[in-house]
């Protein structure tokens, strides 16, 4: 099998590409506004159209992390995870119409202010820490890791590829604000399923078409939708891909500060609602290509897999390492796979700027100078402190990923889980704000706090077992016998003896419950704490009533669905009291 190279054609398309991102950057510094307001700057003005905010909330979701490990996914595990997809479309309608008017009446820039007048300034500043840490954490790994998939594979040296992709982002998402990150997202979104399809179109050719793709994906065990088992310890089921999906789904486009700051660019609730609702198709687009280009791959490398062939050192390099061994025939083919690589890394890492900008414009540096100079920061004088603020965490996002090469693989997998366990109890504690009336800031404190540690318990606890993957051989490589013999030594069937050193039962549950038990808990105990508290006299909820007497609630503060309920409920009791009182006087 010959090796490809990277050459000068693939080079120029990747600097090409790199260098329209960074002209975006500059277009909307010097046009428009030229980003001088901060509503301009970390708002987009609110003037965005659906499409664009569509686009972005894709682009946003699938890092190169996403891309990579999807298609690694389905060439090591099979298709189940497409499963995933229907709680994309089950949620959307949750997010689109409980959770968004919320947050869009509000037009905070900053989602955690919402927290502030349902509950209080201390449950803001937890939510707003928390987000923080994993955004900060998550930013590193986003860039980290396709940068080293791509050393393994192409010879690009990482330290390179994170310089470039973290320099590049960090300038035009310093210079151009949301619009210049809005727009490039588009450009970017585009590259990334260029990318995709150039995987599934090299397979393709070399196969003869797509159904020997698929047939030999069925003939080896690849094609897999029918796991129904209620165990959680097994990895992917439909119910914890549905359940887990919900919650991953919600706590990243009902709540998130990045994806919630984008759909409030946009210029009414309508149109926000509809970027949603158009984000869902070319998400999962995406998502089954990106499944489908795994068994291309897998196709491709059904007889020789380069992990026991010993050319990778992990599964998620298998994407990268095919460019570079099938397109080397098309001039420039694999760069524009590369580039649709970094595409995926820059989306998330400007989205992750933005948001971390505005949160700490808004969370922190506007209350502490409130606090220190006893008047409001104001807007002409914060839209400076905001780009440098941008800027600083670009550079951060750069020295985590060094940090990240460093420290190896282990905080890896714990920044990652770190991203997984804290989206639970913040899509709780927003949950308990829009949908309740009993909940008070004590309680969902209390309940936050507690699914925080229990959540991190299991998310860092082990040892922990590892996934068993579907079969592979190494009886098509060129050293295929002595490869087979140190793959047989290695397979689980040589070592039924060792297999079950009795792991923890929650250490054993499937990832995608972790995120459920995080919410649950903090739903639960932060419901069950609110009342009480609030039984016991130490705790209040006045905030949500517009009157000192606490009888007129503030509806803008619930669900729609929900407030249009209570406030007819009140208007009955009112009619009633009303009634009785005239009944009174007329005898």
């Amino acid at each position: 099998m010959p090796a490809g190279t990277f050459d000068v054609w693939d080079a120029a398309v990747l600097i090409s590409i790199l260098a329209i991102s960074a002209l975006i950057g500059i277009y909307y510094r010097y046009t428009g506004g030229k980003q001088k307001t901060t509503q301009e700057y970390l708002m987009a003005d609110q003037s965005m159209t659906t499409f664009p905010v569509a686009f972005s909330l894709m682009a946003s979701f699938m890092s190169a992390v996403t891309l990579m490990g999807v298609s690694s996914e389905s060439y090591q595990f099979g298709t189940m995870f497409c499963a995933i997809n229907i709680a994309y479309w089950v949620c959307t309608p949750i997010a689109a119409y409980i959770y968004l008017p919320v947050f869009y009446r509000m037009r905070t820039t900053s989602v955690y202010e919402y927290l502030e007048r349902r509950f209080g300034q201390a449950t803001r500043l937890c939510a707003s820490l928390a987000f923080t840490l994993q955004m900060v954490l998550y930013m590193g790994i986003a860039l980290y890791t396709p940068a080293l998939a791509l050393e393994a594979v192409t010879g690009i040296p990482r330290s390179t590829a994170i310089l470039v992709i973290g320099l590049v982002c960090t300038f035009y998402s310093t210079l151009g604000g949301l619009k210049a990150v809005l727009v490039t997202d588009v450009f970017q979104s585009f590259l990334m399923f260029a990318a995709i399809y150039a995987v599934i179109f090299v397979s393709a050719v070399k196969a003869g078409g797509l159904a020997p793709i698929w047939q030999v994906a069925q003939e080896r065990g690849r094609i897999e939708i029918s796991e129904f088992s209620l165990d959680p310890t097994v990895r992917h089921t439909w119910w914890s891909l549905l359940i887990g999906g919900m919650v991953t789904y919600l706590s990243l486009y009902g709540v998130n500060q990045a994806q919630v700051q984008r759909l409030i660019s946009v210029r009414n609730l309508r149109s926000a609602q509809s970027a949603l609702w158009w984000n869902l198709p070319i998400l999962s687009l995406l998502s089954f290509s990106t499944l489908f280009s795994g068994l291309a791959i897998f196709y491709y490398y059904r007889d020789c897999d380069p992990l026991l062939e010993g050319r990778i050192t992990f599964r998620d390099q298998i994407m990268p390492l095919f460019a570079v061994d099938t397109m080397g025939q098309y001039p420039g083919l694999c760069g524009l796979f590369v580039s649709g690589i970094f595409s995926a890394s820059l989306s998330t890492i400007s989205s992750a700027v933005t948001s971390l900008s505005a949160v700490t414009l808004e969370d922190y540096l506007r209350p502490l100078y409130k606090s220190i100079f006893k008047r409001p920061l104001a807007d002409s004088k914060s839209t400076l402190p905001t780009k440098v603020i941008a800027f600083i965490f670009g550079l951060l996002c750069i020295a985590l990923a060094f940090g990240a090469s460093l420290l190896g693989a282990g905080v890896l997998q714990a920044s990652l889980t770190i991203f997984g366990v804290v989206g639970g109890p913040l899509l709780a504690m927003f949950t308990l704000g829009v949908c309740t009336t009993r909940s008070n800031q004590r309680g969902v404190l209390l309940g936050f706090l507690i699914s925080l540690v229990f959540s991190f318990w299991i998310g860092f606890g082990g040892p922990k077992p590892k996934a068993t993957t579907l079969g592979f051989t190494a009886s098509g490589c060129a050293n295929a016998t002595a490869l087979v013999s140190e793959a047989l030594l290695l397979s689980p069937a040589s070592s039924e003896v060792m297999e079950e050193p009795h792991y923890f039962w929650l250490y054993r549950l499937s990832y995608l419950w972790f995120s459920v038990i995080g919410f649950t808990i903090a739903l639960v105990v932060g419901y069950g704490g609110s009342i009480l508290l609030k039984h016991l006299g130490w705790a209040d909820n006045e905030q949500i009533f517009l009157d000192k007497y606490q009888k007129q609630l503030d509806y803008d503060l619930f669900a729609p669905i929900l407030a249009r309920r209570w406030r007819r409920q009140e208007e009955q009791r009112t009619e009633i009291a009303q009634d009785e009182t005239l009944t009174k006087l007329t005898h």
